[in-house]
C-alpha cells in the first residue's frame, strides 16, 4: 500500500504544536485488527515484567489494569483515525479520565506509583513494536513511521501524567479526609462521648483503640515532635479543635498505652513544658484530660514535665472553689481583725506547726525562724483558737484550710470551663 506522507503528518508539530497524526483508514483498520493481540501481549508483557501485577488473577488490579489497556489502545486509534492533537478533550478525555482514576485506585489500594509507570512504560514498548510492525507491512514510509512513534510514546505520557495526578489527588484527599475522622474521634473523646459513637468513629478513622489513653498538654511547637517518639499513633489536637477553652499555643496529646511507662514519658519531657494526666481506659480519656486541663490552671507554665499525680491534694481542694473559700475564710476568722502581714505570718507558721505535729524545732527549720519565734507565735494562735486547736475535727479543717495556700482563689480564676 502506497502513502502519502503529507496527508498523514501535521506540517504544524516540527514548529512545536501538539503533534498530530491522520493515519489512512485501511492502515487504521489493520491496526484495529490486531488491537486484541496487542492488548493481550501487552498484558502478558506486564505480568512478566513487573512484580506487582505478576499474579494475572489477583482479581481487581489484573481487572483495572485490562480495561485501562483496552481503552488507551482504543483512544490512540481514534486520535490516529481523526487526526486530532494530543490536548485535553475529544477522543483523549476518556483515556486520561480512565488513567486518573487508575492512579486514585493504586494510592487507595496503598500502592506507590512506580509499579503502574513501570506498566506503561511496557505498554509503551509493547505497542510501538506490535503496532510499528504492522505500519511498516502496510507500506507506511520511514518518517511516518517515526511520527507514529513519537505520537504513541507521547500518549503514553499524557496518561502517565494523568495517573500520577490521581494517585497525588487520593493521597491528599485521603490525608486531609483521615485527618478530620481522627480529630472527630479526639474531640468525641475528650467530651466523652458514649462507647458506641467512639467505637464508630475509631472505625471510621482508621484508628485501632489502645487499652489506655493519656492526655498531655504542651506549647504547639513541641506537639508534633513529641507525638512523633510513641510506637502507636498519637491523636492530636490543637486548641480550637479540642472545643475547651484553652490557651492558643497549648495542643493535646492523647498518648495509647503509655501507663506502663509513664517515668519514661515524663523522663522524655523533661526540659519542656508539658502537663501530664492518668492513664484511662481509652474510651474515659475525657478523665485525663479534665485533670490536666485543671492541673495546668493551677501551673506555672515556667515548670517543667508536671505530672498530675503530684497535685491530687490541690485538685480536691479545688473540686469546689466556692467550698475551699468559704472553709479557709471561716477557719481563718479569728486572725481577721490583724493586720494583713501578721495574719500571713501566723498562717503560715500555725499550717507548719499542723504539718511537723508540733515539732519546735522543725517548724523553725521549715520557716526559717528562731525557736523562740515559734513559741512566740503560738502563744498568740493559742490565745485566738483557744482549745480549737486541740479538736481534730477543728484541726483537720485547718489543715485543709491553710494547705496547698490559696488554692481556692487561684482555682476559681484560673479553671476554664469545660
Amino acid at each position: 500500500m502506497s502513502l502519502n506522507c503529507s496527508d498523514m503528518i501535521d506540517p504544524m508539530a516540527e514548529s512545536g504544536s501538539p503533534l498530530r497524526l491522520a493515519l489512512d483508514p485501511e492502515v487504521v483498520s489493520g491496526l484495529r485488527a490486531q488491537l486484541p493481540t496487542v492488548a493481550g501481549r501487552i498484558w502478558d508483557a506486564i505480568v512478566a515484567e513487573v512484580a506487582e501485577y505478576a499474579d494475572p488473577m489477583r482479581g481487581e488490579i489484573g481487572a483495572n489494569i485490562t480495561r485501562a489497556v483496552e481503552l488507551a489502545l482504543g483512544t490512540f486509534l481514534r486520535l490516529v483515525e481523526s487526526g486530532a492533537t494530543l490536548e485535553p478533550g475529544g477522543p483523549l478525555s476518556a483515556a486520561l479520565d480512565g488513567s486518573y482514576a487508575l492512579g486514585r485506585g493504586e494510592a487507595r489500594a496503598g500502592r506507590t506509583m512506580d509499579a503502574l509507570l513501570a506498566a506503561f512504560r511496557v505498554g509503551a514498548r509493547v505497542a510501538w513494536r506490535e503496532w510499528g510492525a504492522v505500519a511498516v507491512a502496510d507500506g507506511v514510509p520511514p518518517a511516518t513511521v517515526v511520527q507514529f512513534a513519537e505520537l504513541v510514546f507521547a500518549f503514553i505520557d499524557q496518561l502517565s501524567a494523568a495517573s500520577v495526578s490521581g494517585h497525588s489527588d487520593e493521597l491528599a484527599t485521603t490525608g486531609r479526609v483521615q485527618a478530620r475522622y481522627l480529630e472527630r474521634l479526639g474531640r468525641a473523646l475528650i467530651h466523652g462521648a458514649p462507647i458506641e459513637e467512639l467505637a464508630a468513629r475509631a472505625e471510621q478513622a482508621g484508628w485501632v483503640p489502645p487499652t489506655t489513653l493519656t492526655a498531655v498538654l504542651l506549647p504547639s511547637s513541641h506537639a508534633r515532635a513529641v507525638a512523633t517518639a510513641f510506637d502507636r499513633p498519637t491523636l492530636v489536637l490543637s486548641a480550637d479543635a479540642t472545643g475547651v477553652e484553652l490557651p492558643e499555643d497549648i495542643t493535646t496529646l492523647l498518648v495509647p498505652d503509655a501507663e506502663r511507662t509513664r517515668l519514661s514519658l515524663l523522663q522524655m519531657l523533661r526540659g519542656r513544658f508539658a502537663v501530664v494526666g492518668p492513664a484511662r481506659p481509652w474510651t474515659a480519656v475525657a478523665g485525663s484530660f479534665d485533670r490536666a486541663v485543671r492541673v495546668l490552671a493551677m501551673t506555672n507554665q515556667g515548670e517543667l514535665a508536671v505530672d498530675t499525680e503530684d497535685h491530687l491534694a490541690a485538685l480536691v481542694l479545688a473540686a469546689d472553689a466556692e467550698a475551699a473559700g468559704d472553709l479557709r475564710a471561716r477557719m481563718l476568722g479569728p486572725l481577721g481583725d490583724l493586720s494583713a502581714a501578721t495574719a500571713d505570718r501566723l498562717a503560715d507558721t500555725l499550717r507548719s506547726w499542723l504539718l511537723h505535729q508540733g515539732r519546735r524545732e522543725d517548724v523553725a527549720a521549715d520557716l526559717f525562724i528562731h525557736p523562740q519565734t515559734v513559741r512566740y507565735r503560738m502563744s498568740q494562735l493559742r490565745t485566738l483558737y483557744g482549745d480549737r486547736l486541740q479538736d481534730p475535727g477543728e484541726v483537720f479543717d485547718l489543715i485543709l484550710a491553710l494547705g496547698p495556700p490559696c488554692v481556692s482563689d487561684r482555682v476559681s480564676r484560673a479553671v476554664p470551663a469545660t
